[in-house]
């Protein structure tokens, strides 16, 4: 490791995202190019850089920098270059050539302890001094305060937030307490917390340590799907997590209550304990649907009278019109789907494939429309929106889009950050009817920023599959919503001709009718191919995407979709992608690539974003190079096509389906991941011409009927299962589920009775 002692000549590039940068520094007489993280550094500060020098293919000789400190300047002419920066506001070049000339080598103590005394120079006012001194200050404290933090091994960018947070009170919250790091400060969560507390010698019984961590244990949970936890069970994984006992950790769980940081609830005899945010979430969901549903009335007697038999009459008349005008037959549990949708303020359409859904919501949309109304419809992806807007042809957007999504995030109260939306409920959406698909997909808390910019008045129509997995976020909504039985609902379950001569659609219900499949490749778009050795199905699924499939299903070798269950393993994701990637997109000289850990991103790579990414920042571009839409936010399970590797900023552009392209720094390659094979999970909401499945051996909990059923049905023309027969079968009569923890069920009765008891 080396030591470069010198000035920041001038900033080449830098990523105001992650802080990555390429800058010319002055070390005495050399100029030298270094890169590293440069977080918070200003053209004209004093540096002092370890690390090592390197040699570039392109750029040659460069210093690659590993942590580095600012100094003071500490001759004339170093503070003369810093003051005449711009970093310090209102002093250019002219001025800080005049202080120096004034004051010399003693400039920057004057600044610092004797501001005063630069009010002697013309054109510095004694109020300019003042101003001048705090900035120097500011920028000395902070520097103070990142050398210190950098002692406990947080980084630059963390650091900042940091001092932002507390300004000089930052001493005193990591002596104290370094665990209210992770409730204040987006990006500390409790393992950064601990590390940083052991180095500072806080006893691992600390009641603070035991709080945040049964903090941490729920949010983990909510990463499971989990809106709560029973209160032996947080007990038994934070107690393991803390390494004590669950005695040592018990007293706190109250202490926690007190201070509002979890909700305890009684169920079934059985106490649930919530992070605050989690509970009213789910109870804030319950309110605003019983709001919307008040509205238009809000129990079943209201209903049934709220239209009189003229009325029905009419609206059924007008529904045979339409259906005659837009050629649509719809059967009788379809029309009551459609008188619910018009009686009711809030209204849920379930089905499985080939169940008329799609003509359903069509007629729902056809109805409106004749009456004049302005209908939203939407979706939780980008790929669920298309489809959305190619089956009813109106507009359908994202829900975050819907939602006007600001990149801006503010902190909750557990200090992770949290996304913010324009439209909430002073800012509601100008809509009369708000459609969305696809509601299996979506978590309680982006439903409960939907409901928010949903104003008593307008109806929430929600269509979904109860029957697929349920959301990657906590909760499991449309489940919670349709067992509560306080919501109208409509499930169709009759398979139309068209659809029934589908394998696809016919194994799909027959799978979760826990019925056995034929599996003996008599059908047209249901194959099966037995295979017992790994290597094999390797052979036989490239052979598919590469030769066989691309014909049959009349689509390109990325249209078809590999989707296994699991993620490790000999048939997992990570597995599956390294083979996939070398058959698919090989490399080549004309091809630039980048290693980044244990992944190589090639160009041309099909990629998936991994998580949500409210602040990446996307344009749509016209074919000469023109932005012609932008926006931010990128989601998880989103996936694109590696467009651009730049290798000099060292960045990589993603084009995503819906032709929004983003840039990614080096360090943000860790939200991405290859996309030839996708776990079922991820599949939700998308279809694809073909679909093809590894299917050999696997954990119980895991390979189960719910998850067969949820790939199937990502299919549109073919499936392909590759393993083993009894494999299959066994999956089918697996209806164990992964139970989730949820609440909202009850929080909707508990409002729905509130009224009842209300009005008798």
């Amino acid at each position: 490791m080396e030591t470069l002692k010198g000035f920041v000549e001038h900033i080449i590039y830098k990523n105001p995202q992650n802080g990555y940068g390429v800058i010319n520094l002055a070390a005495g007489e050399m100029e030298i190019t270094c890169t590293g993280i440069f977080t918070n550094l200003d053209e004209g500060e004093c540096i002092e850089a370890e690390g090592s020098y390197v040699e570039h293919a392109v750029y040659g000789r460069q210093f690659k920098t590993e942590s580095f400190r600012i100094v003071p300047p500490e001759d004339a002419m170093a503070v003369e270059r810093y003051l005449g920066s711009g970093a310090i506001k209102g002093v250019g070049a002219a001025l800080a050539s005049r202080i120096v000339r004034r004051f010399g080598d003693d400039a920057f103590r004057i600044i610092e302890e004797e501001p005063h005394r630069l009010a002697e120079i013309k054109g510095i006012s004694e109020k300019k001094a003042r101003e001048i001194a705090e900035q120097v200050e500011e920028k000395k404290d902070m520097r103070e305060a990142m050398i210190f933090l950098q002692k406990y091994g947080i980084t630059n960018a963390l650091s900042i937030k940091i001092y932002k947070q507390y300004g000089m009170g930052l001493y005193k919250v990591m002596q104290e307490n370094p665990y209210k790091l992770a409730e204040d400060v987006s990006g500390i969560g409790f393992r950064i917390a601990d590390e940083i507390a052991a180095k500072i010698g806080i006893h691992t019984d600390s009641d603070y340590r035991i709080r945040s961590g049964m903090l941490y244990t729920l949010s983990q949970a909510g990463a499971e799907g989990h809106v709560y936890l029973p209160k032996e069970l947080l007990l038994e994984k934070a107690a393991a997590m803390l390494e004590l006992t669950q005695e040592q950790i018990a007293p706190q769980l109250e202490n926690l209550a007190i201070d509002r940081k979890v909700v305890i609830k009684e169920k079934d005899a059985t106490l649930c304990v919530y992070s605050n945010s989690a509970y009213y979430a789910e109870l804030n969901c319950a309110r605003m649907l019983f709001e919307l549903q008040r509205a238009f009335g809000s129990d079943e007697d209201q209903r049934a009278d709220r239209l009189t038999k003229t009325q029905r009459d009419r609206l059924a008349d007008k529904l045979k019109k339409l259906e005659i005008t837009n050629r649509m037959e719809l059967d009788a549990l379809q029309r009551k789907a459609v008188m619910d949708a018009v009686e009711n303020g809030i209204f849920i359409l379930s089905g499985g494939p080939g169940t008329g859904k799609t003509t359903t919501i069509n007629m729902i949309i056809r109805y409106f429309e004749e009456e004049g109304l302005d209908i939203f419809l939407a979706a939780p992806t980008g790929r669920a929106a298309k489809r959305m807007t190619e089956a009813t042809g109106f507009e359908a957007k994202t829900i975050h889009r819907l939602l006007e999504l600001n990149g801006a995030v503010s902190d909750d109260d557990r200090g992770s950050a949290s996304v913010h939306f324009e439209k909430n409920e002073l800012n509601p959406l100008e809509a009369d009817i708000v459609i969305i698909d696809e509601m299996s997909m979506v978590d309680i808390h982006l439903f409960q920023s939907l409901l928010k910019a949903i104003a008593p008045g307008t109806r929430l129509i929600m269509v979904g599959d109860r029957n697929q997995l349920p959301s990657v976020g906590a909760g499991q909504v449309l489940k919670d919503m349709m067992e509560s039985g306080k919501i109208a609902t409509v499930v169709l379950s009759k398979i139309f001709r068209q659809a029934g001569e589908s394998d696809i659609v016919v194994n799909a219900h027959r799978i979760n009718e826990g019925k056995e499949i034929p599996l003996d490749n008599k059908s047209m778009d249901f194959f099966f191919l037995e295979r017992d050795n790994v290597n094999v199905i390797y052979k036989h699924m490239i052979l598919l995407i590469t030769e066989k499939l691309p014909k049959y299903v009349k689509s390109g070798i990325y249209d078809i979709q590999v989707l296994t269950p699991m993620r490790k393993g000999a048939l997992g994701v990570e597995t599956l992608n390294g083979i996939l990637q070398q058959y698919l997109n090989p490399p080549a000289p004309e091809k630039p690539e980048i290693l980044h850990g244990d992944r190589v991103f090639r160009l041309g790579d099909k990629v998936m974003q991994i998580k949500n990414n409210y602040q990446l920042e996307w344009e749509v571009v016209s074919r000469y190079g023109i932005a012609i839409d932008s926006g931010q936010g990128v989601f998880n399970g989103d996936v694109g096509i590696i467009k651009e590797i730049n290798e000099t900023a060292k960045t990589v552009t993603v084009e995503y389906d819906d032709l929004r392209r983003v840039t990614y720094p080096l360090t943000g390659l860790d939200e991405l991941e290859p996309a030839y094979a996708i776990t079922i999970h991820k599949s939700q909401g998308s279809e694809y011409p073909a679909v093809v499945m590894p299917l050999l051996t696997g954990p119980k909990m895991l390979f189960n009927r719910n998850l067969l059923y949820t790939g199937v049905t990502r299919a549109k023309s073919c499936v392909t299962i590759l393993g083993s027969r009894d494999t299959v079968k066994q999956m089918i009569e697996n209806e164990n589920e992964q139970k989730r923890y949820t609440g909202l069920k009850d929080r909707i009765c508990e409002m729905f009775l509130l009224d009842e008891d209300s009005i008798n």
